[in-house]
């Protein structure tokens, strides 16, 4: 019965999985620029700078993403300003999760011995320089495993943009248990389509982490 059932509903539930890989990736990348910029200011060295990422960081962090999905699909149309469903899932969770990434960018960053700034201002490369060329690559390593693991989080959170009226994985099965009562094998699936995507990415986080040890 399970495997019949499965054959039918899972097309359906595909639909609903390319929209989670879509939301998830875009908001991935933005939350990645978004986070990345927010460390560099923090870090920067000049303090008004400082301060106004740090309030920014600390707004997004104190306001649930459901209400930054809300605000972003329903309020700014008053504005005059109208996305896609699509689009306001993608932006609200790459700035919610922005502030996440910013976290894990300026700890790398801070993680580097000073006496290696030292040595590239005696050289004298200049802050970008010095950013580019020798902070940012080393960092790199320490921040993939954390990055690894906001992954995981924000492809489960991607179901929060259900409540804009994305039909992406969560919504589906929603819908499709709705009209089939077949709660059981739907929700099921959808734990497997889940499942088949975090897996991947929970072990790319550990052997992130032994190469980091490393």
């Amino acid at each position: 019965m399970f495997w019949t059932e499965s054959v039918l509903f899972l097309p359906i539930l595909l639909e609903g999985l390319r929209l989670t890989v879509i939301v998830t990736i875009g908001s991935m990348l933005l939350s990645t620029v978004l986070g990345l910029v927010w460390a560099l200011m923090r870090v920067s060295g000049i303090k008004w700078l400082a301060l106004f990422a740090t309030g920014l960081v600390n707004l997004i962090r104190g306001i649930p993403i459901i209400v930054q999905l809300f605000y972003i699909y329903f309020v700014l149309p008053e504005l005059g300003i109208t996305l896609s469903a699509v689009q306001a899932a993608i932006i609200g969770l790459g700035i919610a999760y922005s502030a996440y990434q910013s976290e894990n960018f300026r700890a790398g960053i801070e993680a580097i011995d000073h006496g290696q700034i030292e040595a590239a201002q005696s050289l004298g490369m200049g802050w970008l320089m010095m950013m580019r060329r020798v902070i940012l690559p080393q960092a790199v390593k320490i921040v993939l495993p954390p990055y690894g693991n906001t992954m995981i989080m924000m492809l489960k959170d991607s179901s929060q943009a259900s409540t804009i009226t994305v039909a992406e994985l969560a919504l589906k099965g929603q819908m499709l248990a709705s009209s089939t009562f077949k709660y059981s094998t739907v929700f099921t699936l959808v734990a497997l389509l889940y499942l088949v995507m975090s897996v991947p990415l929970i072990l790319l986080v550990g052997w992130l982490e032994r190469r980091a040890k490393k």
